[in-house]
């Protein structure tokens, strides 16, 4: 399958930037199929902040900022506005922060697949929901 846009859920974004291991093998097979091919990827604003968060028990605040910093340079980051946050709570998924990651990849015309390890909480979105071991095997 040919990929266009693809949207990053938090987890895939902190495996990367905190090199978890086992997972962060698969995240950045990711980014580089992406980079790649010129595949745009998508998060929120969300995502980031909640990324930083996370990771900066993990890796020293300085690094993290500058690891961020270059993210940001290939990741296109969509804004979590109120209108966003009234969908999400206005929609039948059971986690609100899934929501508002489904939504707003939904915001994107013909979002391909929204990339996550956490399928339970997105088996009824909209978009096509793949972990990252499905989205790679998809290229092969």
């Amino acid at each position: 399958m040919e990929y266009k846009h693809i949207f990053l859920d938090t987890n895939i974004l902190v495996d990367i930037v905190a090199n978890r291991n086992p997972f962060s093998k698969s995240a950045i097979a990711i980014f580089d199929y992406c980079q790649r091919k010129k595949v745009k990827l998508y998060s929120t604003s969300h995502s980031v902040a909640t990324m930083h968060y996370i990771a900066k028990k993990m890796v020293d605040e300085k690094e993290l900022r500058s690891i961020i910093e270059d993210l940001l340079d290939t990741i296109s980051i969509l804004a979590v506005t109120e209108l966003t946050l009234r969908k999400s709570l206005k929609s039948n998924h059971k986690d609100f922060e899934d929501a508002i990651q489904i939504v707003s990849a939904q915001s994107i015309h013909n979002m391909d697949c929204i990339i996550t390890r956490d399928l339970k909480d997105y088996k009824h979105a909209e978009i096509k929901v793949l972990t990252p071991d499905d989205f790679l095997n998809t290229l092969n």
